[in-house]
């Protein structure tokens, strides 16, 4: 079982609730808008961490990081981006990826809007763990952890830090 805490939207800002939240993870995903090479750094130290970039992401954050990730997790495929969207409203370039080899579990970020749906169409789970960060105009900070047991996700379990 591999235990995952999920972040999107830092900003530039690590709150110090995140790492009390994600310490008995056993890797942390970040779905871009790092925001720094701080934060990025941080994370690397306190666990062992997988991100893509963002849009507001620059400098070595977005040399050090691609665009998109794809892995596996035990038996689950993941794949990860900060724009993506959710089932019905991908954004448009995401769809033959999609058709092509559709992941178990898709987790992007960007919209600061917690989200947790399942895709009828393609059969997997969207995740947007929502904004780590306080730049933005969510009214929370959020947070995802969840487990990962052979093929199965489970434990699903959104944080909130309280209000921005």
């Amino acid at each position: 079982m591999t235990r995952i805490g999920i972040l999107s939207d830092t900003h530039g800002l690590l709150d110090k609730r995140v790492l009390e939240h994600f310490k008995d993870v056993d890797e942390i995903w970040h779905a871009g808008d790092i925001g720094s090479e701080d934060v990025l750094r941080r994370l690397r130290e306190f666990k062992p961490m997988r991100a893509v970039f963002g849009n507001m992401d620059s400098g070595d954050v977005r040399y050090s990081l691609s665009e998109f990730y794809r892995f596996r997790v035990e038996e689950v495929n993941v794949l990860m981006t900060h724009i993506g969207g959710y089932p019905g409203h991908y954004n448009p370039w995401l769809i033959p990826l999609f058709r092509k080899e559709p992941p178990d579990l898709f987790v992007c970020g960007h919209s600061h809007i917690l989200k947790v749906q399942y895709d009828p169409l393609f059969k997997f789970l969207t995740l947007n763990p929502g904004a780590a960060g306080k730049q933005g105009w969510q009214p929370c900070q959020t947070l995802l952890r969840l487990t990962i047991d052979g093929s199965k996700i489970d434990n699903l379990e959104v944080i909130e830090l309280g209000r921005v």
